[in-house]
């Protein structure tokens, strides 16, 4: 079980403008396959959606080129959310447990 509190920001640079915080967990489900289980809330705190949430629960292959996840809710701006996240890694280091993934959500409110 992995969990994470890390920055959400607008593009995969080190300097892109920060817009909140990924925070969430998974873990690993797959047994033939890894597949996470993840759930996490984008916490916005900055920007026009700055104290609105969106939550995204699912699988997430990570080692597939482009995955979905769906989104399952959210707050503030985005109450009553229904959508998907569409997820692509620019950056994976397995040695230290470190990555930069892209989130491209669309999202019906």
């Amino acid at each position: 079980l992995y969990v994470m509190d890390d920055a959400l920001t607008e593009g995969p640079e080190p300097e892109s403008q920060p817009v909140g915080r990924a925070q969430g967990m998974y873990m690993s489900t797959g047994l033939a396959k890894l597949g996470l289980l993840q759930v996490m809330n984008l916490v916005f705190t900055h920007g026009p959606y700055n104290g609105s949430v969106v939550t995204v629960l699912g699988r997430n292959g990570p080692f597939g080129n482009v995955r979905e996840m769906p989104v399952i809710g959210g707050t503030g701006t985005f109450r009553f959310s229904r959508g998907y996240a569409q997820l692509k890694t620019h950056t994976l280091d397995l040695k230290k447990n470190d990555a930069i993934v892209e989130y491209n959500v669309y999202i019906m409110h």
